[in-house]
């Protein structure tokens, strides 16, 4: 058995899962800023995510970019498994964040294992679950937090998920993904600095003070 799968995955799912997870699922290693899913794909296989940080996004009909979550550790994408369920081409992007190891499940297995293993039924229902929360995280953060606010807390949470103080973002990408104009975002980077709560080089953000 896949070592990636035994290590991540025995404590949740029954033996006869494992097996069959091991005999029909691929495993995939992918560089930062790979682009796992994109938008108006069919999609074929649900990723498992054994390590690394994915990104989930939206994006308007100008082409502008809305970060709804972030994958981690165990985790699973509600928006994927929606797709998967319905065979409807995807709503969203999906971009490693950081470099990325997943074990990809074939759709066709998805609504077998549904009705086959508890334990399945169980890790997809708290997937939609824990990604509805985090929707709805983000749509709060939309309509009741100020843009310095949402900057604030965009920092910290890809600091948590990154495990690092140091974010490697540019000024234009985190507007794409706060939906936002860059000079805003300098703008108000430009005042936290200020503050003594983050250190600003040309591709990095430091956080010190938050």
């Amino acid at each position: 058995m896949n070592q990636y799968l035994k290590d991540n995955y025995a404590h949740i799912f029954e033996d006869a899962l494992l097996r069959e997870i091991n005999q029909v699922a691929t495993y995939k290693e992918v560089p930062e800023g790979f682009k796992l899913i994109e938008i108006g794909e069919f999609i074929k296989s649900m990723p498992l995510l054994v390590s690394g940080v994915i990104k989930v996004m939206r994006e308007d009909g100008k082409g502008d970019e809305l970060l709804l979550y972030f994958l981690e550790h165990g985790e699973t994408c509600a928006m994927t498994l929606s797709c998967c369920v319905s065979h409807k081409r995807s709503e969203i992007r999906a971009v490693a964040e950081t470099e990325a190891k997943l074990i990809m499940v074939p759709v066709g297995k998805m609504e077998e294992w549904m009705a086959k293993y508890p334990s399945w039924r169980n890790f997809i229902l708290g997937s939609y679950n824990d990604r509805l929360n985090e929707l709805l995280e983000t749509i709060d953060s939309i309509a009741f937090l100020k843009m310095d606010e949402r900057l604030l807390k965009y920092l910290k949470d890809k600091s948590r998920v990154t495990g690092s103080t140091a974010i490697k973002s540019t000024h234009q990408e985190i507007a794409y993904e706060l939906h936002t104009s860059r000079v805003v975002v300098s703008r108000l980077l430009k005042k936290l600095e200020n503050m003594g709560k983050v250190r600003l080089h040309r591709y990095q953000i430091q956080l010190i003070g938050l």
